[in-house]
């Protein structure tokens, strides 16, 4: 799940590039373990630094033009590039098993639970 530019433009400097992990909730459904990259994919080559969710789900349907609502935890690992896409992927897949790792822990586990994520229907606070 990819915020827009304006939002990608509009994240906090002051959170350095890298791979985090934490919650997300798409509108107001259920809240789920994410994987967060920020900064500029150099395997891509992207121009544009970005912000891009990884949504530890398997949803049913797409949720284009849904609010996405994240909670940021922890960092994993800085941005880095890759010699090949297998690699890549490699790399995905222990993020994704660290970002499950840490947020099992029960200091982790209880934010899943914040008012953050169940906002009252149609309501948007702070640009959320």
């Amino acid at each position: 799940a990819n915020f827009s530019e304006q939002v990608d433009e509009s994240f906090p400097s002051i959170i350095s590039t890298g791979i985090y992990y934490g919650w997300a909730c798409v509108g107001n459904g259920d809240v789920h373990k994410m994987v967060l990259s920020i900064g500029w994919n150099p395997f891509y080559k992207n121009i544009k630094k970005s912000v891009e969710t990884h949504i530890i789900h398997t949803f049913k349907e797409d949720f284009y033009g849904e609010i996405l609502s994240i909670v940021i935890i922890g960092y994993i690992r800085p941005e880095k590039n890759f010699d090949s896409l297998e690699a890549l992927i490699s790399a995905i897949q222990e993020d994704i098993e660290e970002a499950n790792r840490q947020l099992d822990l029960p200091e982790h586990l209880k934010l899943k639970d914040d008012n953050f994520f169940h906002l009252p229907e149609g309501k948007i606070v702070n640009s959320h």
